[in-house]
Formats: C-alpha cells, sequence, structure tokens
C-alpha cells in the first residue's frame, strides 16, 4: 500500500515547495492517450519569493520542467514512459504556439527530472547518463536533445542543499533527512505546511492494516517530523485552525472553550461530537476507540476536553477501553 501514499505525498510536497516561484500542476493530464505527469512546473515571471532555500530543487525549478517521483527504482521502461509523456506535452506545446502564431525555443520546452531514490551505474549507462560537475553528485544527464536527467537521491551529498529531495528517498536517506527536517528553525520557508504533511503521511500509513516491512520503516523514518510538528501544534495552540475546516466549522474561536460548550449539549450529541473530534485526531474511529467513548462522556467537561486534546490513542484505549 506504501506507493499510492508516497505518490500522494510526493505531489503535495513538490507543490508546496514549488508554489511560490510559479504555476504547479499535479496530476496534468498529457493527451493523445490521456496521460498524467506527477507535477509539471513552469516558473513565474516574477516569482512570489526567492529560492536559496530550496537548494537543488531550486535550481532544477529555474525552467519549466516535468517532476516524475518514484518510491522504488524505475525500471527502464517506466523511464521511457515518463519520456514518452514529456515529448507528448512537447508536441502539444509546439501546436499550441503556432496557433498563436508563436515561437517556441528548444531551450523554452520543459526538461524531465526523474527522481528516483536508488539507480545502478548499469541502469544509467543503458540511458547514456553521466555526471555533470555544475550539478554535482547525484545528478545524471541525458544526451541533450533527450532534455532527461536522473537524480538518483541516495548518491546526494549529506547538506542543506539538497535537503529538500533527501526526504524523498527511502531507508537510511529518508530517515537522515527527516532529522535534518525536524531541527530547522521554526521560521524556515515552508517549514510548517511541509512538517504537516509529513506528519499526515505518516498517520495515513499507520492506520492501514497489514502493515509491512516498508511501512514499519516509513513510520519510522517520519516520527522526528510527526513529533515535532505535533510539539509545536500544541505549544502553539495553532491545533484548534488546523481542527476547525475538518470539523466543519464546528470548532470555532479558542478550540477548549468551544469544545467544551459543544459537550455541554445532551448527551447524544456529545457523544457525536467525541466521535468527530477523535476520527480527525486518528483518521477513523474503530470499535476499540468506540466503546471507548461511553466512559469518557462520564468525566466532567474540563477533563474531557483536556484528555481529547492530549492523550494518544494508546493512552485512551489503556484509560477507557476496559470500562465499558
Amino acid at each position: 500500500m506504501t506507493r499510492q501514499p508516497h505518490d500522494q505525498l510526493a505531489k503535495q510536497y513538490l507543490a508546496e515547495l514549488l508554489a511560490p516561484l510559479g504555476k504547479v500542476e499535479t496530476s496534468r493530464d498529457v493527451k493523445s492517450e490521456v496521460r498524467q505527469v506527477d507535477v509539471w512546473f513552469v516558473p513565474a515571471s516574477s516569482p512570489a519569493t526567492d529560492a536559496p532555500h530550496l537548494g537543488l530543487l531550486g535550481k532544477i525549478a529555474s525552467g519549466s520542467c516535468l517532476l516524475e517521483v518514484f518510491r522504488n527504482a524505475p525500471t527502464a521502461t517506466e523511464v521511457r514512459h515518463c519520456q514518452s509523456k514529456l515529448f507528448s506535452l512537447h508536441g502539444e506545446l509546439l501546436r499550441q504556439a503556432r496557433r498563436e502564431k508563436q515561437s517556441l525555443k528548444e531551450a523554452e520546452l520543459p526538461y524531465l527530472w526523474i527522481l528516483s531514490p536508488t539507480a545502478s551505474s548499469q541502469f544509467l549507462q543503458g540511458f547514456g547518463a553521466q555526471p555533470n560537475q555544475q550539478w554535482g553528485q547525484g545528478v545524471y544527464f541525458l544526451p541533450p536533445f533527450e532534455k532527461t536527467a536522473i537524480v538518483t537521491i541516495n548518491q546526494l551529498p549529506v547538506s542543506r542543499e539538497t535537503l529538500w529531495l533527501r526526504v524523498l528517498g527511502k531507508g537510511s536517506t529518508q530517515k537522515q533527512a527527516i532529522k535534518e527536517l525536524a531541527t530547522l528553525p521554526s521560521t524556515y520557508p515552508s517549514l510548517p505546511e511541509i512538517l504537516e504533511m509529513l506528519a499526515n503521511w505518516r498517520t495515513n500509513v499507520q492506520l492501514s492494516q497489514n502493515l509491512t516491512d516498508e511501512d514499519q520503516e516509513i513510520i519510522m523514518n517520519l516520527s522526528p517530523a510527526y513529533l515535532r510538528w505535533r510539539e509545536e501544534t500544541l505549544l502553539e495552540g495553532k491545533l484548534e485552525g488546523k481542527l476547525e475546516g475538518k470539523l466543519e466549522g464546528k470548532l470555532e474561536g479558542k478550540l477548549e472553550g468551544k469544545l467544551e460548550g459543544k459537550l455541554e449539549g445532551k448527551l447524544e450529541e456529545r457523544r457525536e461530537m467525541v466521535e468527530n473530534f477523535l476520527r480527525v485526531r486518528f483518521g477513523s474511529v474503530d470499535e476499540a476507540l468506540s466503546a471507548a467513548i461511553a466512559p469518557m462522556l462520564e468525566l466532567p467537561i474540563e477533563e474531557l476536553t483536556r484528555i481529547l486534546l492530549t492523550l494518544s490513542r494508546e493512552e485512551l484505549l489503556e484509560r477507557f477501553a476496559g470500562e465499558s
């Protein structure tokens, strides 16, 4: 089950980082036989912000490009499939330019960037991919007219310059990058949004059934980002804002006061409110959590509010599951 959540995370992650620099489309249809690219990016003529904090990712985004992200190393067929989408898009853009009686130079056609966690030397040689001194270790370019490059994430130097790409890696590469990410200052551009995104990914993987070894590895790798996000949302009172939309406006204003007001209603309404709150925090309410709700409702409003905000799922079950 890891592939689909990773794909969705990668698209949202890259869109979040690149949005201030230009136009970002995820899952963009490419005509001929409708196919989708992960991310299509077109830099703005006047970006809303500079991109030095994005390092290598910002350098990639200096021109229009397609970004195809792989959780596992792609096969040669998969790379060729990505190239076919690139060339189809080239044709589409050239036809559009002719219709509008404009010219489109070769240098203006989008570049394809394959982001792969690993790549063997045999694989790279098969495509004629060569390193480029100006781009550094881990970046390989196919012959110029193919307008394609392969980023081998596990070969990237461990530095702030490569951090945002290494987060999309696997194993020890991703683990190291997440640790670095979790130590960045809170004022670092895009950090709060990225931490929340990674925390949600961890939660989605953790809630799935029949976890694989890779799923367990992802949960461990993402834990520093999750803990940093959870700590900051609780300490800075941001949790109220995060939950307002998800509870469809039921939690407006300060979270504790509004939650208490809702919990003071009829017992049935209180139970529904608690169930909705647990669903937002933990993604779903399974049989065990549902059984724990009844004894929770016997608590004073103030104490119920406090435990809903602070106790983990395991702590809630340990305290209340046996009381029903």
